[in-house]
């Protein structure tokens, strides 16, 4: 808990703690202050009413996602809370983070500023007071015991126009009003009205198309982004290049099938299983893979983007942009800054460290992964001699003192939180003292740089030309493995249960909820890659997780990122998916096939 005592910057981060699952808590103990003595909880009297409940409805569709409002009068709610999950993939609307810790959201050109304060914590996710943005946009709220419904207009689609081919090529779609967007596996759902002609123009910009009563369904062939503006309501797609022009089909395309070269892993050298079990009176939905490192022609990979640790993605994306047969999500992450809250190493670089001493995981390809709770001790050596600690690597978790960004960070490095200066490094001498508005613009980062930031009145001390010497040790030998992945709690380890989520930093209340579960683990041969619900509640508790891994005879498994984030990608498809939608992500965990032996599905594993 070292780095737990420095974590002394409230809402710096956009975290604060808010989202037990994606954020450490900024100052010692507030994981276990109640929410609105950490400013996340706006208060009410308690003779305000309060409705909630578990379940989301949106244009007839339904997931799992915990929801709070105030009643007014006249029934519809004076606020509705809501995650940011459920805002940005399920309705399309747009966020961007302020370096004080609050939010701008836009949907459709409708603002809404948000700010730390105005934000709280539902479950294992972020929430903010939705009302301005749905009540802006016409959408229809009503609410049937514990469920939420929401209902939003069909608007029509007025024209269909697009850019001249380039290497983003965009096409607009103007609306009559504003409209649920929904993006999950490579599609696109636009909750609108639509014509045959106005289908057939988009096909001949290589849209495959295809029309129901929720909408219009595109599927970009070479995938792109989407965005909303306003006055008028359109929607924005840039189509990258080398997408496909021809006319396609009109009709949905069935599900692909599986993947010929886990196809023929089956059962030989991976193992897929899928049973309910009961954990004492609740039953669980259990998935797993299980494979032998040593023996099979598939390796365990770390999944990230390739344009560094900002922004979150799909499951999807992840494993087949690296051509993983299987997968899982991986670690925590702040949704609201879309960056790592954990380890994250690949071929020995460290892409994110790991913070607050909380359970990770490390191995060599071909081996199987060794278990335990990982910290970074780094250390900047001036000529003197004298060692300045350095609290974090890559991270998103802020904290007051010196951190450390190289360029597996991204590109550029921008201000994460107020009043920061830095220094930039090349080859061991300070090239350049910045200030914070420098910081705030962003500082370049090239291959050879290393950006060291302080925070919360610290202040690099190193005049330019000064020469420094790192010194870096990880707490626990897996951190000198080739591949790290941080989660937490740790839950078994030689066969016994381990759980300490206090020690790792976990509030009190993210530890006894119950959600969707994803885990990695090892019975001493295997690899279990895991993925747990709940059988009609809301999914286990992490103790009744660690239980029901003993009796599946494990020795050691750790917690990854869990509640809508889980997810399993098994052959072509996301089989599982936490809350009954495909979330976005940080990272993941993949079972890539091997370079350099022999090819998936030439030889039996055993």
């Amino acid at each position: 808990m070292s780095l737990a005592v420095m974590a002394l910057l409230p809402a710096a981060d956009g975290s604060f703690a808010s989202a037990p699952a994606r954020a450490a808590a900024p100052f010692p103990g507030a994981a276990a202050l109640p929410g609105a003595a950490r400013g996340i909880l706006l208060a009410r009297s308690p003779a305000t009413p309060l409705q909630e409940g578990r379940r989301i409805v949106i244009n007839g569709r339904e997931q799992s996602a915990r929801w709070q409002g105030m009643p007014a009068v006249g029934g519809n709610p004076s606020q509705l809370w809501l995650p940011l999950e459920v805002l940005q993939g399920q309705l399309g609307v747009a966020s961007s983070s302020r370096v004080d810790g609050g939010l701008d959201l836009e949907w459709f050109g409708r603002k809404q500023q948000v700010p730390a304060s105005g934000q709280r914590s539902l479950d294992d996710e972020v929430a903010v007071d939705a009302i301005p943005l749905l009540q802006a946009a016409g959408v229809r709220i009503q609410t049937d015991g514990d469920r939420l419904l929401l209902e939003l207009p069909l608007p029509g689609l007025v024209r269909v126009r697009a850019s001249a081919p380039g290497p983003d090529r965009q096409v607009v779609l103007d609306l009559s009003g504003a409209a649920l967007v929904r993006q999950e596996s490579g599609q696109i759902l636009l909750g609108l009205l639509s014509t045959a002609t106005q289908r057939s123009e988009l096909q001949a910009l290589g849209l495959a198309v295809s029309s129901s009563r929720e909408g219009l369904l595109l599927r970009p062939s070479g995938g792109g982004r989407v965005l909303t503006l306003g006055g008028p309501d359109r929607v924005v797609l840039a189509i990258p290049a080398g997408a496909s022009t021809g006319a396609t089909p009109t009709t949905p395309q069935a599900a692909p099938p599986l993947d010929p070269r886990l196809q023929a892993l089956l059962n030989r050298s991976v193992s897929v299983n899928r049973q309910v079990l009961p954990v004492g009176s609740r039953r669980m939905l259990v998935n797993s893979v299980r494979f032998n490192p040593q023996q099979n022609p598939l390796e365990l990979r770390v999944l990230t983007r390739p344009d560094g640790m900002q922004g979150l993605t799909s499951l999807t994306a992840l494993a087949q942009r690296d051509k993983a047969l299987v997968a899982i999500n991986g670690g925590f992450f702040n949704r609201v800054r879309r960056l790592p809250l954990g380890a994250l190493k690949a071929e020995g670089r460290w892409l994110s460290g790991p913070i607050l001493n909380r359970g990770a995981i490390g191995w060599q390809p071909g081996g199987l992964p060794s278990f335990g709770r990982l910290a970074l001790q780094e250390q900047l050596i001036d000529e003197r001699g004298q060692r300045w600690p350095l609290s974090s690597l890559n991270s998103g978790y802020v904290q007051r003192g010196l951190a450390r960004y190289t360029a597996d960070w991204g590109s550029s490095y921008q201000a994460l939180s107020g009043n920061e200066s830095g220094v930039l490094i090349r080859a061991g001498v300070v090239l350049q003292r910045l200030d914070g508005a420098q910081l705030q613009r962003g500082i370049p980062l090239g291959r050879e740089d290393t950006l060291v930031v302080g925070r919360a009145g610290v202040s690099p001390p190193w005049p330019e030309a000064s020469r420094l010497t790192l010194a870096s040790q990880p707490s626990d030998p897996l951190g000198q493995q080739a591949f790290v992945m941080g989660g937490g709690p740790l839950l078994l380890l030689g066969g016994q249960v381990v759980l300490n989520g206090t020690a790792e930093g976990f509030s009190s209340a993210f530890q006894g909820q119950g959600a969707p579960r994803t885990v990695i683990g090892s019975d001493g041969r295997q690899i279990w890659l895991l993925t747990l619900q709940g059988v009609d509640h809301a999914g286990p508790t992490l103790g009744e997780t660690a239980v029901l891994l003993r009796q599946l005879g494990l020795q050691e498994a750790l917690n990854l990122d869990g509640g809508s984030s889980t997810g399993l990608f098994l052959g072509n498809t996301q089989t599982v998916r936490g809350r009954g939608v495909a979330a976005s992500i940080h990272n993941g965990l993949g079972l890539v096939p091997q370079s350099g032996r022999a090819q998936v599905g030439e030889r039996d594993g055993g």
